[in-house]
């Protein structure tokens, strides 16, 4: 069966999972800026050989992101397009609802936020 829910709540989740993506973004940043002063402070191998680790995993959730923000961005289009095309009681209408970018979220937040853990016990270590 096919989920549906209303035109305005699904706008509404895609503003704020994109200012999520948007949080974690500047998160990266600041974590990447952590890294460098690590990798500054340290010439250890097993060290370098982390902050490899942390660069790549940075590399890989940043590209995520944007994947994640894509899908949420194409969501938002066709839900414009659905208004657009038939603005009569918009705000009662429904559509099909958008799990994929909802599971995509979820999804990146747990796996980010087993990331940012890592990270904070090697940078607590290293720093």
């Amino acid at each position: 069966m096919k989920q549906e829910n209303k035109i305005y709540t699904q706008h509404a989740e895609n503003s704020e999972w994109l200012s999520k993506m948007q949080f974690y973004k500047d998160e990266i940043s600041i974590l990447r800026k952590r890294l460098e002063e690590i990798a500054s402070k340290n010439n250890n191998k097993d060290v370098l050989s982390l902050v490899e680790h942390f660069q790549n995993q940075f590399i890989v959730q940043r590209n995520t992101i944007d994947e994640i923000s894509h899908h949420i961005h194409l969501h938002e289009d066709a839900l414009a397009r659905e208004v657009n095309n038939n603005p009569t009681a918009v705000e009662h209408r429904k559509f099909e609802y958008h799990n994929i970018q909802k599971n995509q979220v979820e999804g990146f937040e747990k796996h980010f936020s087993d990331i940012r853990t890592e990270f904070n016990q090697f940078s607590a270590k290293w720093m």
